[in-house]
């Protein structure tokens, strides 16, 4: 049994391709979000966070003999869960993560970190689109607050994503609660309704819509905050399915 830790749009093409190769797959899903897991009797899907002892209880309990990690790049606390319990059980851990996107022009501006983002966001004096979800709110909220700038949030449809938002004391009208893909015009169409100076995103990649907003952006003269990747030291990550599960098949069956 393979534990696959998943949450992007590639889970399911893993999934099957790791059931292709005569594996049986339980793919883990941190949310309640509608997720493609593929097809098949060897696919099973659970739902719900795992903190450590959950994730050790469950390798033990389904007989995992790897674990694959196919969590978003920004899953941190995932990640190092699942290293960890690798350690702890003497599994193989393997990475998978999309590839990123080559950034470059001059309304294009890197951040190693949220704080960082903030600072660089706040100093065009324009309004703000954040599309970084609703986890890392804070410091935009704060630093615009602090230089009343006006400040928007494009959020998943979930309770927990508008309560975050709430709390933070973002008013309805600057919370947008839709669910991608998004297309170039959507991106642009926002844009423009809410005369936005500067768009916020991470580097999720193309399959993250990255490089649609970054089109949007450019078309409407609109200045572009990337947060980059967290850094992971010491692992090997792969970023094509048919690579990753060659690298099981050898590990694995060896």
């Amino acid at each position: 049994m393979i534990l696959l830790l998943g949450g992007t749009s590639e889970t399911g093409t893993i999934a099957e391709a790791l059931a292709d190769a005569g594996y049986s797959v339980l793919v883990s899903n941190c949310t309640d979000v509608s997720l493609d897991v593929g097809g098949g009797p060897a696919i099973s899907l659970r739902t719900g966070a795992l903190d450590l002892s959950g994730m050790l209880a469950l390798t033990d309990d389904r007989g995992v003999t790897a674990i694959v990690d196919a969590t978003h790049p920004y899953a941190v606390e995932v990640t190092q869960t699942a290293r960890k319990v690798c350690e702890y059980s003497h599994l193989p851990y393997f990475r998978f993560e999309r590839p990123g996107l080559s950034y470059d022009g001059d309304d294009i501006y890197l951040a190693r970190t949220h704080a960082d983002a903030a600072e660089r966001t706040c100093s065009f004096d324009k309004p703000i689109l954040l599309t970084i979800g609703a986890g890392n709110l804070e410091p935009y909220v704060d630093l615009a607050r602090e230089k009343n700038l006006p400040l928007f949030a494009r959020v998943l449809d979930f309770d927990k994503s508008l309560e975050k938002c709430d709390s933070l004391g973002m008013g309805k009208e600057f919370v947008i609660a839709a669910r991608g893909p998004f297309t170039v015009e959507d991106n642009r169409d926002l844009i423009r309704k809410l005369d936005i100076g500067v768009l916020v995103t991470k580097d999720s990649g193309k399959e993250g819509g990255v490089g649609e907003k970054l089109e949007a952006a450019r078309m409407e003269n609109c200045r572009v905050v990337v947060i980059k990747r967290p850094v992971e030291i010491g692992t090997e990550t792969f970023q094509t399915v048919e690579i990753l599960v060659e690298a099981i098949k050898k590990d694995i069956d060896k």
